[in-house]
Order: structure tokens, then sequence, then C-alpha cells
């Protein structure tokens, strides 16, 4: 948590007349210490005045060790990631609930959906319990505005909505075009690809919803949107503009950058991928990870219309690669899973919250000059969603072979979704956002 944005947001005179809190104890310590001057005893007066400046000690420690320290479900973590939603009953966070299981309102489109990728086609490649396509996000005490296709195009009518980020930000892209696909006869939609960028064109509203590869946000030797299977990446942190220029005058951005950064160190380069006299240095992934979002966050800051434009962050999205996270031997994985995990508190290891962290403090940093982005709160959500993955029913490059077929613990994919999946609810929460927020 940014001990430091908070400092600013809370105002001191309402933390006073609310008699309560950090302010409060402080008080207390200091009424304490008069009241020790007062005594008789000079020893007991010296003790009483080390014993309030050892409470005032503990608690500002206390306060910004919490503040520091959060879970990533607490703190600012959670102020600027929930979705607080106006119903009759009250207010109503979107992001935190259960799974429903409902077949009679879902799937919201079929897999047959043309612009389907195989890497989320589980039923085409073998999967034959196809529960995972009918769990209905549930939110405690309201339900998620019912997705209408038209009027989002509408509302994208003569607009750009552009997903920016890795493949699991081009699942969400998927999942949006199929949302929309049954809605826009064949004749009004067309797709177009070129490079890292492709269009999705619904012709009648003049709307285009892209996805563009740029799985570190930042220039990278890992951005061919094909040939990007490279161990040991590299990335030039304070280079954006590459890619970027695709971005500009986008009405909506939807960035995510996570998975990729899965690593202990994250070679940086200094200088052009061309340039000889180049070099590059080893540095810890936070650090690293931070630098990229700075120079995101300079991005954004000077180059976007501010109130044209609104932007989206998606928080990281979950993996399911070890069974004892959830009860099973540690050797499985996601493979056969067919039912949520329902332990509302349940938190897997493949996501970091250290991370959450980073995110945080720079989109905070962002607003203090005015620049909002909206964190969407997909984390806890899809944590529960063990039975969500495509597993070994997917085609990603090539089909699987009978050998790695025989061999799930391996070769089964715990990141990605099925579609219809998960990631129609990461775009349900969206559409509320765009439409009613």
């Amino acid at each position: 948590m940014n001990s430091k944005g908070i400092a600013m947001e809370e105002n001191p005179s309402s933390k006073k007349e609310k008699g309560g809190g950090l302010w409060h104890v402080l008080e207390m310590a200091k009424k304490h210490n008069r009241l020790a001057v007062r005594g008789s005893s000079s020893l007991r007066c010296r003790f009483n005045s080390l014993m309030a400046v050892i409470i005032i000690t503990f608690v500002v420690v206390f306060s910004f060790t919490s503040m520091k320290n959060g879970d990533g479900r607490g703190g600012f973590w959670h102020d600027a990631a929930a979705a607080v939603f106006p119903t009759e009953a009250g207010e109503c966070d979107l992001f935190a609930g259960n799974w429903v299981f409902d077949n009679t309102t879902g799937p919201l489109y079929s897999e047959r959906c043309k612009f389907m990728s195989d890497q989320s086609a589980c039923e085409k490649f073998g999967r034959q319990n196809l529960r995972y396509q009918n769990w209905r996000w549930k939110p405690h005490g309201c339900d998620i505005p019912s997705f209408n296709a038209t009027k989002l195009l509408e509302r994208l009518r003569g607009k750009r909505l552009a997903f920016v980020g890795d493949s699991l930000n081009r699942n969400q892209w998927i999942s949006m075009i199929c949302l929309l696909d049954s809605v826009i006869p064949d004749h009004m939609k067309s797709m177009q690809a070129n490079g890292s960028l492709t269009s999705f064109k619904a012709k009648e509203y003049n709307a285009s919803i892209e996805f563009y590869w740029a799985p570190l946000l930042v220039e990278s030797n890992s951005d061919d949107p094909v040939h990007h299977r490279i161990p040991d990446r590299i990335i030039r942190a304070q280079s954006i503009e590459k890619h970027a220029k695709h971005w500009m005058g986008a009405d909506i951005l939807v960035f995510n950058s996570y998975l990729w950064w899965r690593r202990v160190t994250m070679k940086v380069l200094w200088g052009s991928f061309d340039d000889k006299d180049a070099f590059y240095k080893d540095i810890e992934i936070l650090r690293s990870y931070e630098m990229a979002l700075r120079t995101w966050a300079e991005w954004l800051e000077f180059h976007v219309d501010h109130i044209k434009t609104k932007l989206f962050f998606m928080s990281m999205s979950p993996t399911h690669f070890w069974g004892d996270e959830w009860g099973i031997n540690s050797s499985q994985n996601c493979y056969n899973e067919t039912e949520p995990i329902r332990r509302e508190d349940y938190w897997g290891r493949g996501s970091d919250k250290r991370m959450m962290r980073v995110v945080e403090s720079t989109i905070f940093g962002l607003k203090e000059r005015g620049v909002k982005v909206q964190i969407i709160n997909i984390t806890q959500l899809s944590e529960y969603r063990k039975d969500g993955h495509p597993s070994t029913y997917r085609k990603q490059w090539e089909p699987l072979t009978k050998e790695q077929l025989a061999n799930p613990s391996s070769y089964a994919d715990c990141i990605h979704w099925c579609l219809p999946g998960v990631p129609d609810v990461w775009n349900q929460l969206l559409y509320t956002y765009i439409l009613f927020k």
C-alpha cells in the first residue's frame, strides 16, 4: 500500500472529528503523558512518558507496515480495484462473490463462433464435460448487469476499443468478439491482421475492437506475435513508442501484463537491439517491472486525451498448476478438474501480490497526476476456477501428440481459459464499467 498516497488522501481534521484511528491513539498517548507530568513521583513521570513514546512509535510503525505490506486484497488495492456498484439495497462490490451454476442463462455464445481460437476451443479438441461454460459470477448482494451486445456496440459507435498485452488479453479479446458476433450480420463484420495488431470491424457501427500483442508492454525481443517463444527475454524498459503509436487515438484501452514477468530477473537493455554498443543488465523482476510500468505510465500521462479515453488495467490472471493448493496430489494440476474452488479466501501461489503492489503504486501515481486508470480486479474471482482451463483440450501451435496427451502433468495448459468461460465474466465487468460507471 502506498503510504504517501494514503496520507495525502486522508483529511486529518476528519479523523479528529471521528475520534478514532491513529489520531485517536496519538491523542490518548499525549493525554496519558500530561497526566503523568502532574504526578508526585518523577520516576513514575519518566516511566509514563517513556510508555507514551513507545505507544506512539508502535502505532506509527504498525500503521506504516500494514500499509506497505497489504496482502493484495485489502488496503489500497481493494480501494483502487473495488467495483462499488449502486443497487436498491445499497452498494455492491462486483469483485467479491462466488460462482453459481446456471445452465439456463448461459453460455452467452457458442464455441462455434467463427472467430474462436483453437487455443480456447476445448470442446472442439475433445473436452466432454462442459460445465465450465455454465458458471455465472454472482457478487454478494447484487448481480452483474446482463451483457447486451447491441447496447455496447451503440456505445462503441465510431470508436476504437483496444486490448493491449499478452495472450490472456487476447483470450479476453476473442471472448469480446464472440459476445458481439451474434448480433452482427456476416457481411457487416470483418477481421484484419497487420503484424502485432489485429482488428475486428463492426461496419454498421463504424466500431473497431482490436488486439495488440505487447506481452511486456515496452519493447522487447518477444514482440513478434507468432515467433516469441524466447527463453532469454530482454526488454528496453524506457522504450514504448514502437508499440504505443498503434494505440494512439483509441477511445478505450484495456491493458494487461503479468505472465511474462514470472521469473527471477529480466534482462534490461540500454540502447537499441541493433546497436552494437548497447548493453544490458539482469535486474530483479519487481524492479524491472516497475521500470516498464513507469514508462507505460509516462506515455499515458503525456500522449492520451484523458477526457476522451477510458483506461483500464486487468489484474493478473491466475494459474492452477499445483493441485496441493486445493487438496489433491501436488503432482496434479487443472487437468480433469470440473468444479470451482469453494473456499472464498483461496489464493494460489501463482498470483504474486508484490507485483500487484507495483501496479497499484503506478496507477495511484497516475491518479495524483490527473490520469485515471481503472483496475478490473479479475484475480480473486478467477482464482476459484481451476476447472476453466484448456488443460490438454486445445491446440496452440501444433496439436498435442499422443505422448503429450498421456502426460497432462507436464503438458496441460493451466494458464489460458476455455471459451465460452471465465473471460466472458471479465468482459461483463468491463461492459459494466463502460456503460454504467
